[in-house]
């Protein structure tokens, strides 16, 4: 209870401001500290009587005790009556106590003198008269329990018990003017049940995910080895010698007008047909086989009646003939063919036909999603599928190929978060996984949790323009903002208050980035000069690289330990990244510079030139042996560390995961944003990579130096470009978070299909 009335009472701090209604915000918070109740906290109110205690305000104590009894008590069955006059003379008792062990006998005097009216005709209080008189009251035996800690530390934990109970069942002695629980109140129990709910909606899912797996692979092994023959495949023999000539006549056509066409072919529409590998059927005779001319007299009349059947999934024989068919095939269909009784049993087998090929679930899980956009070709396909080609190609190509590979990932869910209302800079996890914090150009931060339900815990606003952000490691509930004004601000997010502000750098005031050490113990801060261009930060950069220096903070003094040495010159930095244990600092600098520090001599282990422009972004891999990074080139390259400037592979992205990044809008406006934040992230075992695109993210699977890069999942959702993208990893379920320059920030649960 007392939490909830806290937290509502935030909320309205928080609405009063946001409305301008100050005067009123001001009344309301003299009134909560005047507040008796204590917001229906149990410990503030044990803390106000123990403070009358102490203070020996015996009428103070008697005041407060009586609105408790006015307001709470007087409202409880009569059972409870004995209770709360045993708490009563406790409570006194305590205070008689008290006054004794700290020698104030005046005081003791005083409460007999003022309670004598009101306690002499109680039996518990009969033998207390005598207690100022006694020499040694500790030691007589019917005293001495009230003297000892035992006593008094058991009657506050009863009453804080009582108390705490009694709050609990507020709505039930309906303590407001309407008779019931307020709705605002009611926050607590809201949060509960969505909590509950969500619980239950994800356990249901998976079980659902379990169900469908099971089941589909049940009826795949059913229906693949013991396919149940229809009736009209049964009753074969009632078809006439016309009819199966026909169905002859199709089958050559199909076999000789689309020789190249592998199975899954026919089932893509004409833009979407990609040279591929050419899938396995696991029944009966290979496509490929009928398109070589092969022909196996034992299983010719299977294949003839598959083959008809998929020809007549994609355009029924009632309909035009397909496209490269003899007019000897033409011929045979009569204009009044509807009315001849034989084609109208035709027409039936060939429905029966499509029925039962269109349930056929032999195709793998990429090919159900393309069965709804399967359309007949109008010309032939006359070129011959490059494996190889397919291999080669690079990010765009791997989304098409690989049907039958099974996908590492599943996509659960996808929420937004638009709080911001302008082009994201930066969006990243804390350490704990819980919160998120957000950067957009307008230099507003939002701190946000995702779980159990989205809530936006902190809004920072900021005079100066902000440029940077970090969360600190320990506590994880610290955030460091950079400015560009040569100042880095250390925010607590759950007072909502800065803790420290530092001047780093008057003559660099950008700072374009911030890491934490994994002890939590110190930062690296990249201060850079002012741009010699008159545009805005969006605006593209020069191709000098502007001064810059990297300096090195201690969180807990707030003072700079030390300046890092750039060589060949001071060049301003743009990303930097520590490996798991902080003995090793990798940066990445506007020369097209990689620099890896060692952490323990605090100077540079080495470096090399690694884009050529600047480079963006840069991570240490899961096994930390090499370092990933992209640069203003659109290359995407991983370094060994242990071989200086050695590239072990490099991968061409599109220019929407690397940047520049263009919004075009209406009249020929167009926004360019230079990226600020982090261009990708890794899963939890270091074998996928999730980086941004112009519709959402992109998930690639890692592929150890062979060329190209296989993607894996779209997580689109995005109707702008995405700048920046992070990964936090749970067990199997991984959050995804990307952000795009129309403010909106997608919230992706990923599911891992073990092997």
């Amino acid at each position: 209870m007392g939490s909830s009335v806290e937290r509502t009472d935030e909320h309205v701090r928080e609405y009063l401001t946001y409305r301008g209604f100050t005067s009123t915000l001001k009344h309301l918070d003299s009134e909560i500290k005047a507040d008796k109740e204590k917001g229906f906290r149990v410990d503030k109110i044990i803390d106000q009587l123990l403070q009358f205690i102490h203070s020996f305000d015996l009428c103070a104590l008697k005041e407060y005790w009586l609105y408790l009894d006015r307001r709470l008590f007087c409202r409880l069955e009569d059972v409870y009556r004995s209770t709360v006059n045993k708490l009563r003379t406790s409570l006194y008792r305590y205070y008689v106590i008290n006054t004794i062990q700290k020698g104030n006998l005046e005081k003791t005097q005083e409460f007999f003198q003022k309670q004598a009216l009101e306690l002499q005709t109680q039996t518990e209080w009969r033998d207390w008269f005598i207690l100022p008189f006694i020499p040694a009251p500790e030691q007589n035996p019917a005293f001495s329990p009230y003297f000892s800690r035992q006593w008094s530390d058991t009657f506050l934990v009863s009453l804080h018990n009582f108390l705490s109970v009694l709050f609990q069942c507020m709505h039930i002695l309906q303590l407001r003017r309407h008779g019931h629980r307020p709705v605002l109140l009611s926050f607590d129990a809201e949060v509960q049940k969505m909590t509950s709910l969500t619980e239950e909606n994800e356990q249901l899912r998976q079980l659902l995910f379990a169900q469908q797996t099971e089941s589909r692979d049940h009826r795949d092994g059913e229906e693949m080895v013991h396919h149940k023959l229809p009736a009209y495949v049964q009753n074969m023999d009632r078809l006439g010698d016309t009819e199966l000539d026909l169905v002859s006549i199709q089958r050559a056509v199909s076999t000789t007008a689309t020789p190249s066409r592998n199975f899954f072919s026919t089932f893509l529409p004409q833009g979407r047909r990609t040279p591929g590998k050419t899938p396995q059927v696991p029944t009966g005779s290979s496509p490929s086989q009928a398109a070589m001319g092969r022909k196996d007299p034992a299983t010719n009349q299977t294949v003839k009646l598959k083959d008809a059947g998929q020809t007549k999934e994609v355009k029924p024989v009632s309909c035009q003939a397909p496209t490269g068919e003899p007019p000897s095939s033409q011929s045979q269909q009569p204009s009044n063919q509807q009315a001849h009784p034989r084609h109208k049993r035709i027409q039936e087998h060939e429905k029966e036909r499509k029925e039962l090929f269109s349930k056929a679930p032999t195709q793998g899980p990429e090919k159900k999603g393309e069965t709804g956009e399967a359309e007949l070709p109008t010309e032939n396909s006359g070129e011959v599928p490059d494996s190889s080609s397919s291999n080669s190609r690079s990010s765009g190509g791997g989304a098409e190929r690989g049907l039958s590979v099974e996908q590492p990932f599943i996509k659960l869910s996808q929420e937004e978060y638009g709080e911001h209302h302008s082009s994201i800079m930066h969006c990243r996890v804390d350490c704990s996984g819980r919160r998120v914090a957000s950067l957009d150009v307008d230099g507003v931060i939002k701190v946000w949790s995702f779980n159990p339900i989205m809530q936006t815990k902190a809004t920072i606003m900021s005079k100066s323009p902000l440029l940077s952000l970090e969360w600190a490691t320990k506590p994880d509930r610290l955030l460091l903002l950079g400015s560009g004004v040569g100042t880095v601000r250390l925010y607590d997010t759950d007072s909502k208050k800065n803790l420290y502000e530092m001047n780093i750098d008057e003559t660099h005031p950008r700072i374009l980035s911030l890491a934490c050490s994994p002890s939590g113990s110190s930062f690296v801060c990249s201060a850079a000069a002012l741009s010699r261009s008159a545009s805005a930060e969006s605006a593209s950069r020069l191709p000098i690289p502007v001064s810059g220096r990297l300096l090195l903070w201690d969180t807990k003094t707030v003072k700079q330990q030390l300046q890092f040495s750039l060589e060949p010159e001071p060049v301003a930095i743009n990303c930097t990244a520590f490996n798991h244990n902080g003995n090793l600092l990798v940066t990445g600098a506007a020369d097209g510079v990689i620099r890896l520090f060692d952490m323990q001599q605090y100077e540079s282990a080495m470096s090399w030139r690694a884009h050529d422009g600047e480079v963006y972004s840069v991570e240490f891999s899961y096994d930390e042996n090499t370092v990933f990074s992209i640069g203003e080139d659109g290359k995407f390259i991983q370094w060994n560390i242990h071989r200086c400037g050695v590239k072990q592979s490099e991968q061409v992205l599109p220019q929407d995961a690397t940047g520049p990044f263009v919004l075009s809008g209406y009249s020929g406006y167009k926004q360019v944003q230079v990226p600020r934040g982090r261009l990708f992230a890794f899963d939890s075992e270091g074998h996928h990579v999730l980086t941004c695109s112009s519709s959402g993210g992109l998930i690639y699977r890692l592929t150890n130096g062979d060329p190209g890069l296989e993607s894996v999942l779209s997580l689109g959702g995005h109707k702008a470009p995405v700048v920046t993208v992070d990964w936090c990893s749970a067990v199997d379920c991984g959050t995804c978070l990307t952000a795009s320059m129309d403010g909106k920030i997608k919230l992706s649960t990923l599911l891992a299909q073990k092997s």
